[in-house]
């Protein structure tokens, strides 16, 4: 048994795929929060720092970078993943530059749950 709880924060606005998220990830042990948009999501930011965050890139409102830039400010410094389909070369770049990973939808095999493992040293 891990000596802390693995979290995840899932913020998309896909209401199907985030139930399906947090049914995957919580038989995987993790413990799951979702939101259906950046603005919900800055409403309660993560405190945990066993937390990873999978970040849809095009929300309503609030991009995911932006989410993700804005709860930096609010010094949240978990790991963050920007899920997205073709990402273009600015966001490649903007992620990059950020310490965010990329995963491309659609979300095939264990990519995403390999990436969570290896940001949260597990």
């Amino acid at each position: 048994m891990d000596a802390f709880p693995r979290r995840l924060v899932v913020i998309d606005d896909d209401d199907h795929l985030l139930q399906s998220m947090r049914f995957a990830f919580e038989a995987e042990g993790y413990l799951v929060t979702t939101f259906a948009s950046g603005e919900e999501a800055l409403k309660a930011p993560p405190r945990d720092p066993h937390t990873c965050l999978v970040v849809d890139a095009r929300l309503p409102g609030t991009s995911g970078l932006d989410t993700i830039a804005q709860l930096r400010r609010l010094g949240v410094a978990a790991p963050a993943i920007l899920i997205t389909t073709n990402p273009s070369q600015a966001e490649r770049r903007r992620a990059g530059a950020t310490g965010v990973s990329i995963v491309e939808k659609p979300l095939l095999g264990d990519a995403l749950g390999k990436t969570i493992a290896a940001l949260l040293g597990s």
